[in-house]
This record gives C-alpha cells, sequence and structure tokens, in this order.
C-alpha cells in the first residue's frame, strides 16, 4: 500500500463532505448532514442515511463486519457491523485493530521527490556553540520542587527590577527531583539539562535544595552544551537570602545577555517541534498535512522538524518507518515504538487507549484514525535520527523523539530537544504555551474565529478554496517572523508551563 497521506482539500467551500483516497471507504463531513440529503463525491452520489455532525465520517464504500476500514488509503480500524454507503462510521460500528507489539520489515526509503529548498531565513541569537535561538531571555530552572516557588518569585522580582533589558525572565518550576530513583530520576535530569543548555536562552540560573536526590552538581555534570559564562547555580541551603543572591546572579546574566543582537541565519538554524493537541476530524485534512509541508520545508532547508507522541504512531508505524534513512534509523524507532507498547502493557493498559473523548466528539474513531492523521505533521522526508525521552538533536533533518502525547509533557521534552520554535494543531483549542514559542495551528475556522486570543494561524482556510500550497506559504512566513522575535499568543498571554514525564515509583 503506497503512502497515500498529505492529499489536497477541497477545491470549493461548497463541498459538502471531503475524502482523501479513493480506495477509502470514508469520507469527512464538512458541514452538518441531515438524514436523507443526496451528497456528492468526485462525481459519486451518496445518500446520508443519519445525521452527522461536522467533522464525523460518512461511507462513501461498503465495509463488510470484520473487514478494515480505510482511510488516508491505510486502516483504521475494523467494522464491527456491516456499514452500508451513506451510514455514519465511527466507535457504534468500528473498533481499533491494536492489541500489542508488532513485526516490521525494513525497507531503503525511496523518499518523495521535494521542491528546490525555500530561500530566506530568520533573525536569531548564535550561541557559542553554533546553535541559534529565536529568543534572548534568561531562564530559572530547579532541581526539585521544594525551591519552586523560589524560582518563581526570583523571576517574577526580576522582570521588574530589569524589564526592558532582555526578552524577559522565566521561571520553569516542577513538582520532581526527589524520591525518584534509577531512570525516573536520570529522566529528570535529563530534561533540567537540556533546558538549561537551550539557545533561546541568553542566561540561565538553577537552583538547588541542597538534600534532594536530583544534586545539583550531578545535574551539572551531565549536561552538555553548557555555556559556562551563561550559567549561574546555587544551593539554597548554603545561602543566606536565596531571593537577593538569585536577583544578583540574574543580574550578571542579563549584563551578557543584553549584549547579544538578531542577525541573520539560514533556516537549516532552525530547529521546530510538531504537535497535535485536540484533534478533531479535520486535524488530518488541514493542520496536520499543512505543518507536514512545513516539515518538508524546514528540513529541504538543512533544517530540523522533530515529530514525537510515539503514542499517536500506533497504527501509523509503516508509514514513519518506511521513511528511515538507514537501517540504524529503522531499528531505533521501532525499539521506541515497541518500548512505549510495552509501557501501556506493563502497566496493565491497552495500547490502543486513545482518542480521547474531545477526539471522539470531533468525529476521530480510532487511534489508528488519529495516528495516520498526525504523522502528518512529520511530512515526507526521511527519517534521519531518533532521540531517546531527555536527548538533544543532532544531525539535521526530519528526527523522532520518544515522548507520550501529553501536550506540556510531549512539548517540554521538545524543547528540551532543541525545538525553538513549535508548531501546534488543534481542533479543540488550549491556551497552554511552553518555553520555546509555540504557534497554536486551528485544524477548522470555528475553532480560530471563536478563540483568536488562542489562535495563531487558522488551517481551516484550506477548505474554503484557499490551496495547500498558499496555506504552507503563509504559515511558513509566520514561523519565520515568530522565529525572527514576533510573539505568539500564548506568549502575549503568559503562558509558560513545563512538565516532565514522571515514569517510576516515588519513595
Amino acid at each position: 500500500m503506497t503512502n497515500s497521506l498529505m492529499s489536497d482539500p477541497p477545491s470549493a467551500a461548497t463541498e459538502s463532505i471531503h475524502g482523501v483516497d479513493p480506495r477509502d471507504h470514508v469520507a469527512t463531513a464538512l458541514r452538518d448532514l441531515v438524514a436523507g440529503e443526496t451528497l456528492d463525491l468526485h462525481g459519486q452520489s451518496i445518500i446520508a442515511r443519519a445525521d452527522i455532525p461536522k467533522g464525523h465520517k460518512i461511507a462513501q464504500r461498503a465495509a463488510a463486519k470484520g473487514e478494515d476500514v480505510l482511510k488516508y488509503g491505510w486502516p483504521i480500524g475494523r467494522a464491527t457491523v456491516e456499514i452500508a454507503v451513506g451510514d455514519h462510521v465511527h466507535v457504534h460500528n468500528v473498533e481499533t485493530r491494536l492489541s500489542g507489539v508488532e513485526d516490521f520489515t525494513y525497507a531503503v526509503a525511496t523518499p518523495d521527490d521535494h521542491p528546490a529548498p525555500p530561500p530566506g531565513s530568520f533573525l536569531g541569537y548564535r550561541r557559542k556553540n553554533g546553535r541559534v535561538g529565536t529568543r534572548n531571555e534568561i531562564w530559572v530552572l530547579c532541581t526539585v520542587g521544594c525551591v519552586a516557588n523560589t524560582a518563581r518569585r526570583i523571576a517574577e522580582k526580576a522582570n521588574e527590577r530589569f524589564a526592558g533589558r532582555v526578552d524577559g525572565v522565566f521561571a520553569f518550576p516542577h513538582p520532581f527531583g526527589c524520591s525518584q530513583l534509577g531512570d525516573d530520576l536520570i529522566h529528570t535530569r535529563k530534561l533540567i539539562a537540556g533546558l538549561a543548555a537551550h539557545p533561546n536562552a541568553g542566561g540561565v540560573l538553577i537552583l538547588g535544595l541542597g538534600c534532594e536526590n536530583n544534586q545539583l552538581k550531578a545535574l551539572l555534570e551531565s549536561a552538555p552544551g553548557l555555556d559556562p559564562e551563561r550559567l549561574r547555580s546555587f544551593t539554597t541551603q548554603m545561602v543566606d537570602d536565596e531571593q537577593e543572591d538569585g536577583l544578583a546572579a540574574i543580574e550578571a546574566l542579563i549584563e551578557i545577555a543584553e549584549r547579544d543582537h538578531r542577525e541573520p541565519a539560514p533556516l537549516a538554524d532552525l530547529v521546530v517541534g510538531l504537535k497535535c493537541g485536540g484533534s478533531d476530524g479535520f486535524s488530518g485534512v488541514t493542520a496536520n498535512p499543512l505543518v507536514g509541508r512545513i516539515a518538508d520545508k524546514v528540513s529541504d532547508a538543512g533544517g530540523t522538524p522533530v515529530l514525537t507522541e510515539i503514542p499517536e504512531v500506533f497504527g501509523a508505524e509503516q508509514v514513519l518507518l518506511s521513511r528511515s534513512a538507514s537501517r540504524a534509523v529503522f531499528d531505533g524507532a521501532v525499539r521506541v515504538i515497541d518500548d512505549f507498547k510495552r509501557y501501556f502493557i506493563d502497566n496493565h493498559q491497552p495500547i490502543y487507549e486513545n482518542p480521547s473523548p474531545g477526539n471522539i466528539a470531533g468525529g476521530i474513531t480510532t487511534l489508528e484514525e488519529k495516528s495516520l492523521g498526525a504523522v502528518q505533521k512529520g511530512g515526507r522526508s526521511s527519517l534521519v535520527e531518533v532521540l531517546r525521552y531527555g536527548d538533544q538533536v543532532g544531525p539535521h533533518g526530519l528526527t523522532l523523539l520518544e515522548a507520550p502525547g501529553n501536550d506540556a509533557v510531549s512539548s517540554t521534552a521538545l524543547t528540551a530537544a532543541g525545538a525553538t520554535v513549535i508548531l501546534f494543531t488543534t481542533g479543540r483549542g488550549t491556551p497552554l504555551g511552553f518555553p520555546a514559542p509555540t504557534l497554536k495551528i486551528a485544524s477548522n475556522s470555528a475553532l480560530a474565529a471563536r478563540k483568536p486570543g488562542w489562535i495563531d494561524f487558522d488551517a481551516g482556510v484550506v477548505l474554503a478554496g484557499v490551496t495547500m500550497d498558499a496555506a504552507a506559504d503563509s504559515l511558513m512566513d509566520l514561523v519565520v517572523a515568530t522565529a525572527s522575535g514576533q510573539q505568539t499568543k500564548a506568549e502575549l498571554n503568559g503562558e509558560r508551563e513545563i512538565a516532565i514525564w514522571k515514569q517510576g515509583v516515588t519513595l
């Protein structure tokens, strides 16, 4: 079966349903459909046999009980009853095909041809190690949750005292760092170390307590790529006034960072995180394939798009694995996927415990359907690297990062890996923001109109006659403007959070 993802949406707003691949059993309703009305899909007349909500699926081909149901040219599940043309296709008549760990076969990738790399650059901050930031901020991190509020208070005071000298002082508190063991502790340490080395931070202050498992000395020793000139740290148990000591450290960092200036940098220096949250029935038709085109533009220019949310690869693994640039990359991706499935199984949870209630309400039926829509964010480029949770990007090109689907956890992992801009697609909307500037891309125009304070870009325009190429050009312009300093809606709203993946026991 060929990869038929990322097809163009309908060319006119008057169409009522949209099909992706001629082999598909289903099409997507572009508006609420009424039982008995006659619809046209590429010359095929279809009579709706039930009321079907906007974003949900209507059968364009019949399916027998037990037959695989196709969307995007790939199975999204199995029919639990006979499905007739015109039926509403959803959780009442389709079930997941997923059950456990699967076997995959490696084949040499034959990536699609792309147009010439897009010209242009962005204005960023080049750091001593060669990485380029899209912001020049001071970040306050902590080894342990005991000093989380201390970090927050220091950042608040610093913004009052030193306003306007850099792009801002931001604290990223978390509740972990103590009572952790083994890999769980290592993962917390790696995440904080990755944030400390991020190029968007012109200076970093790390606070420790002194008695925690996540000792400050061990964290600093494990952190690759730190610039000692731009790092300050201390354990709060060892100083008389942690707030004044923290403010003095930040002032010293600002004196260094305020000498930095934006300069032109090629798109090869851009690291773009790819994320979806609160998907709906249009996510796989509009926002996700649109972001996939941005991923290809960045990759073709020598940059690094980073795809994550491993549980949202389940059911679409072969689409991604078939693009592995080497056997080593293929094997690495299979290990990450299989380890994540075992993580579910070891915790006595089904691997298909997804989509969420919001996804289902929006028209997504199975995890396979959600995954086939989600992987489109990675575009069509070859997969060149696989990162474990907490690792940082290396070679340029499309990268797969181990992290769960949770919005805050995966977006934090993307930032710690080195993403300097995050593209976050959504069909339901969320106000959340993360350390790296995060662009919210709505899958439908109704959401963009209802939540203009959350949404940065309306991908629903491709259902109203705007071509996918034109929309991709507009979104790429926004990405460049954001990388060059234009604030996202989340930044304007003061939405800045991190979340760490807790995987082990707590003492």
